[in-house]
């Protein structure tokens, strides 16, 4: 082993990017040529990558084999495409942009990769006084696609359950001298077929025509720009122009699938060939491998309660979830928590959940800030009386500041992230992380290298830090009990599930057997679970709120669309989030309205975003940290108000959240009926009327519940509105007209008027609800 150079075949496996001591591609194909780079210490003046042919049967190269030299060459790293990566201006995508790039980097272009029986190759630096050294031989085996019947002898393969739709002579697999690798066939389309789903996604609403992939990612920022998610599924809903829907109107077909895999897969939804959606899946690499596809028949909610009876559904969430959140990122004191909600009250904008993000050490994740104590070396749990909480410290008495806002209405929802800090990470560490860290390691609670040394994170957010194995009931457990006494003594009413994302390579192990590539995608899933579990074990609701997630997710809690910038365009993107993760099961679903990140939003998309949110599952607002600097950027209406100089700002805001305070009971109901029906909470159009083409044409509108259609202004200095109305009776909720629908129509958008109707024949039972708002 080479102490002067570094190389990982597989780099630090970003999904998107590639560090400087990888290979590229990681898994060539015969004829292939290949980048192969190492880091390298200053000292070293040059690289040389000694290539061998591998003869059958034999790993790594021989003393007898021929070797070919590489002459390498120093490369640079791009900094600032790295920083795109992560979604361009912020405080992470400079993390990012740091943990990619880097000096030192050194490249070679291999020969073409002809010889099946593959290849070794292994490094050679040489300093500038003359040392030099070698590193380990590493193989490379080319691989190559072919038919079921034209597999290698040894090697089986078998697709199933795709019957009816797969096509014919379309299933080939990726196979090396190793074994079988990836799977690739095609779905039939139909055309003018749409396809609706796999997972929340921020592009489009309607995937026909363009390329994406399924894997667990934090995008930071500019999710519907790059295609990329924090919640993917490999589920969809294809819907055609003939055949049953679920309500009245012209009438279409549709089906929808799933890939039983948790691995990573790839999507050509019509792009290449619009009669086919070719799908493709990572394998784990062995001689034997197979793969399950369901395919469902019926309207888009038979196909949707079809995929929620295998993977889970929702619960019934109690009510006080519809009411206003809020929360800022630094608020980061008890007096900051206590001012806030102090003004809510005396605005009168009533709030109904405070998120408390900045409360812990941002160390393990599990203690107030300034509390004292005596550590515990072997990393028990503590309870509420072990802590001092000093009288002019950030926290002075957690449980009276909870009490008091329990007793105002208000509920208490806590940050987490599943990362705990090491020496490694950073310096000047509490003793009680160090030691809770060595506890982690030493029990067996940490995911695991393949040399089976403790994954340290290699992502930009908490980087090197532990994480704890949550795919086990025993980690679990470990892991929730350092938390226990938040919710038994101190009575936290739920946790915000943050920064499920970090489990990055394909070698990972995990307690329950699997390795990253089957994993990793599993680990938000596994995440909100736990914190889930000890919230019911006190007798509480499973309230967590998370942004990452899996096929699984769904019995899992609430879920927001992370991480974006106020504007126009974040504010149509992060719609469609909610209207494609509603599409694949996902019921209590929000966002951080009129966005987190950067500068506020001036006054009109603020008011514009909220409007938006109160016929949202959760409606909320979140702001970024900012280092405390001046000017705050938090998103309370009245700092708002403050910066854009708006004066319409609060009486909108308030009008606003006592509307949403009205549809509490609506929303409850409706969320009810949802779970037993699986019929969506927030509605693409398509759910109720596939065959109408104004359901296409206005992918932005959504129904809430069986009776409210929503078409939400999303264009600045907009003074009117069109919005599509199905076929059937409307009526305006704000002016009491009745409307005919099966057309376009057109209204006055005044700043305190989102465009929403009501089903005629349930206005009697909601007319109160908006007359009381002045409708």
């Amino acid at each position: 082993m080479s102490t002067l150079i570094s190389h990982r075949p597989h780099g630090i496996e970003h999904p998107y990017a590639v560090s400087p001591d990888q290979r590229v591609p990681v898994l060539p194909e015969v004829g292939e040529t290949m980048t192969i780079g190492v880091q390298a210490r200053p000292e070293v003046s040059s690289v040389v990558c000694e290539w061998r042919t591998r003869p059958a049967g034999r790993r790594h190269g021989g003393s007898e084999d021929t070797v070919s030299p590489l002459v390498m060459a120093p490369v640079t790293s791009s900094a600032a495409d790295a920083a795109a990566l992560a979604g361009g201006e912020g405080h992470l995508a400079e993390a990012q942009a740091a943990s990619i790039g880097g000096s030192g980097g050194w490249a070679v272009t291999s020969p073409p990769l002809d010889e099946p029986d593959g290849y070794a190759y292994r490094f050679v630096a040489t300093t500038d006084d003359g040392r030099t050294e070698a590193s380990d031989w590493y193989d490379v085996a080319p691989a190559r696609w072919t038919a079921s019947a034209d597999l290698p002898t040894g090697m089986t393969a078998s697709l199933t359950g795709a019957a009816g739709h797969l096509v014919p002579g379309s299933v080939e697999w990726l196979v090396s001298v190793e074994g079988i690798h990836r799977v690739r066939f095609a779905l039939g389309l139909a055309e003018g077929d749409h396809v609706v789903g796999f997972g929340e996604r921020y592009d489009a609403l309607d995937q026909a025509g363009r390329r994406l992939d399924a894997v667990v990612f934090e995008q930071y920022k500019s999710q519907g720009v790059h295609g990329r998610t924090y919640l993917p599924m490999p589920f969809a809903h294809v819907i055609g122009t003939g055949g049953a829907g679920d309500s009245d109107g012209p009438a279409a077909s549709s089906w929808g699938f799933h890939v039983r895999t948790s691995r990573r897969t790839w999507f050509d939804v019509g792009a290449t060939r619009p009669d086919r959606l070719v799908v493709e899946v990572a394998l784990g690499g062995t001689p034997e491998e197979t793969v399950d596809v369901a395919c469902y028949d019926g309207t888009p909610t038979e196909v949707l309660r079809a995929f929620l009876d295998e993977v889970g559904r929702a619960e019934e969430l109690p009510s006080w979830v519809f009411r206003l959140w809020a929360s800022g990122n630094e608020w980061n004191t008890e007096a900051l928590v206590r001012e806030r909600m102090d003004t809510h009250r005396d605005l009168d904008i009533p709030v109904g959940v405070v998120v408390i993000e900045a409360w812990s050490d941002e160390e393990g994740i599990m203690i107030f800030r300034d509390a004292t104590y005596v550590p515990h070396p072997d990393g028990s749990p503590f309870a509420a009386d072990d802590f001092t909480f000093p009288a002019d410290g950030a926290w002075p008495d957690p449980r009276a500041m909870v009490d008091d806002l329990h007793a105002r209405g208000i509920k208490v929802v806590l940050w987490q992230i599943p990362l705990l800090k090491t020496a490694r990470s950073e310096e000047g560490l509490h003793e009680q992380v160090l030691a809770e860290g060595e506890a982690m390691v030493r029990g067996g609670h940490a995911v695991r290298e393949a040399d089976g040394t403790a994954y340290l994170n290699r992502g930009w957010w908490f980087p090197k830090s532990l994480m704890p194995d949550l795919s086990t009931q025993r980690t679990r457990d470990w892991w929730t009990a350092k938390r226990d006494y938040l919710v038994r003594d101190l009575d936290i009413d739920g946790f915000k599930t943050d920064g499920g994302e970090h489990a990055w390579g394909h070698d990972l192990r995990y307690g329950d057997g699997r390795r990253g590539d089957e994993g990793n995608n599993l680990y938000p899933v596994h995440y909100a679970r736990a914190l889930g579990d000890l919230l019911r074990k006190h007798g509480k609701a499973p309230i967590t709120f998370s942004r990452s997630g899996f096929t699984g997710s769904q019995a899992h809690g609430i879920f927001w669309a992370g991480d974006e910038d106020s504007t126009w365009e974040a504010f149509r993107h992060s719609i469609t989030a909610g209207l494609t993760a509603a599409s694949c099961g996902i019921v209590y679903w929000g966002w951080d309205l009129a966005g987190f990140s950067g500068p506020g939003p001036d006054a009109e998309l603020y008011l514009r975003a909220a409007g938006a949110s109160v016929f949202m599952p959760i409606m909320q607002y979140h702001s970024e940290f900012n280092h405390h600097q001046l000017p705050l950027r938090d998103r309370t209406p009245w700092h708002v108000a403050e910066l854009t100089g708006d004066e319409r700002v609060v009486p909108v805001f308030r009008r606003l959240a006592h509307l949403r305070e009205a549809l509490v009971d609506y929303l409850t109901t409706s969320a009810a009926q949802t779970v037993a029906t699986d019929r969506p909470l927030m509605r693409p159009l398509f759910f109720d009327h596939p065959g109408e083409p104004g359901a296409w044409d206005h992918p932005q509108q959504w129904m809430l519940g069986a009776d409210l259609l929503v078409a939400a202004v999303t264009e600045p200095a907009a003074t009117t509105w069109r919005a599509w109305l199905p076929t059937g009776e409307w009526v305006d909720v704000w002016t009491g007209a009745a409307v005919t629908g099966g057309a376009v129509v057109e209204r006055d958008v005044p700043i305190d008027v989102v465009p929403v109707w009501c089903r005629a024949e349930s206005w009697p039972s909601l007319r109160g609800v908006f007359e009381r708002m002045g409708g």
